[in-house]
């Protein structure tokens, strides 16, 4: 059985994070600690409630709902919490839809550590890289500053360089 951690909040209805309604973890524990973060509350990694498999079902629960498009995974830094992995494999045994990370890690970062590249194959679209206030740009979809990317992950994995969505 996994360790879970902690999560600050589970949204059975987003439209905030990703294309559609979506259903969205905020998983808490980060230690970029950009400044002007958004989330600065769930950078504490004991912040929140203990994740646990009741949790996993009810995001299962919210995911079968017709109407809900996928899954998207944010807070906190996902990938300094890939317990989160189990819960999208469950999720993906259930439902055929798709999962949105955000992580202040840049896609190159993230494909050299074992457990976080894991945890990114079960992803469709990862918006990576740190928030950088300098860079705050309003008018981008899905994200705060200019540097961030929309990747498509399974492109990205497929054709070994970074293939990005043009989502704006």
């Amino acid at each position: 059985m996994t360790d879970y951690g902690n999560y600050a909040q589970i949204r059975k209805y987003d439209v905030a994070n990703g294309f559609g309604i979506r259903v969205s973890i905020f998983c808490t524990g980060c230690t970029h600690k950009c400044p002007g973060c958004f989330n600065e509350l769930y950078q504490d990694f004991n912040y929140g409630e203990k994740w646990t498999e009741k949790e996993t079902q009810l995001v299962i629960d919210y995911m079968k709902d017709p109407v809900v498009k996928g899954l998207t995974i944010l807070g906190g830094e996902p990938f300094q919490n890939t317990w989160l992995a189990e819960v999208i494999r469950a999720v993906k045994k259930e439902t055929d839809k798709e999962i949105w990370a955000y992580s202040g890690y840049v896609y190159e970062e993230l494909i050299k550590d074992p457990d976080r590249l894991d945890m990114l194959k079960e992803c469709d679209v990862l918006i990576d890289g740190p928030f950088i206030q300098d860079l705050l740009n309003l008018k981008l979809k899905f994200r705060g500053s200019s540097n961030q990317r929309v990747i498509d992950v399974k492109k990205t994995l497929e054709k070994k360089q970074v293939v990005t969505l043009d989502i704006d």
